[in-house]
C-alpha cells in the first residue's frame, strides 16, 4: 500500500493515555472517586444537582466516553455517536464557578487513584480546555458551537 492509499486513520497515532492511566479499571476508578468528591464538596453542589439521584447510568456513560477519549475502545461512539459535548450539556447553565467545581472534582479524583504527575498534568490541562468550552453562561462564555464563517482581519 503506497501512501496515496493509506487510510488516515493508520497514520494517526494512538493516544496512549488510556493504557498510561490502566485501562478501563483505571477510568472506572477515576469515575467513581469523581463522583464521590462531586457528592462530597460543597462547591460541587450545583454540578451535582444535575445530575439524577442514581449515577450507575451517567458512570457508565462517561467511562464509555473517557475510555474513548484517552485512546481506548471506542465504545461510546459506537453507542452514542459523536459526543456532540455542547450540545449534550445545553440545558445545563455552566458557568466560571460549575466549570472550576467539575476540573476540581476531577483533579482530585486523579490524585486519589494515583495518576503519575506528567500525565496527571496533561489530563487536566486537556480537561480544562473542554471544560472551559462548556461554558455558557456568566461572563465571556465560550463562544457557541456555531460561530460566524467570516473572519474579520483581527481574527486571522
Amino acid at each position: 500500500m503506497n501512501s496515496a492509499t493509506t487510510p488516515l486513520s493508520l497514520n494517526v497515532m494512538p493516544s496512549p493515555h488510556y493504557q498510561m492511566l490502566g485501562g478501563e479499571d483505571a477510568v472506572v476508578a477515576l469515575v467513581d472517586a469523581f463522583y464521590r468528591h462531586m457528592d462530597a464538596r460543597a462547591d460541587a453542589a450545583t454540578i451535582r444537582a444535575m445530575h439524577a439521584a442514581d449515577l450507575a447510568s451517567t458512570k457508565a456513560v462517561l467511562v464509555r466516553f473517557l475510555c474513548e477519549w484517552l485512546g481506548g475502545p471506542k465504545v461510546y461512539s459506537a453507542q452514542h455517536g459523536h459526543p456532540r459535548l455542547r450540545m449534550r450539556h445545553g440545558g445545563f447553565a455552566i458557568g466560571v464557578p460549575e466549570r472550576d467545581a467539575w476540573l476540581a472534582c476531577m483533579d482530585a479524583a486523579l490524585t486519589d487513584i494515583g495518576t503519575e504527575s506528567s500525565l496527571h498534568e496533561t489530563l487536566m490541562a486537556s480537561f480544562s480546555k473542554t471544560a472551559d468550552f462548556m461554558r455558557n453562561t456568566g461572563p465571556n462564555p465560550a463562544l457557541p458551537a456555531t460561530f460566524p464563517t467570516t473572519l474579520t482581519k483581527e481574527s486571522t
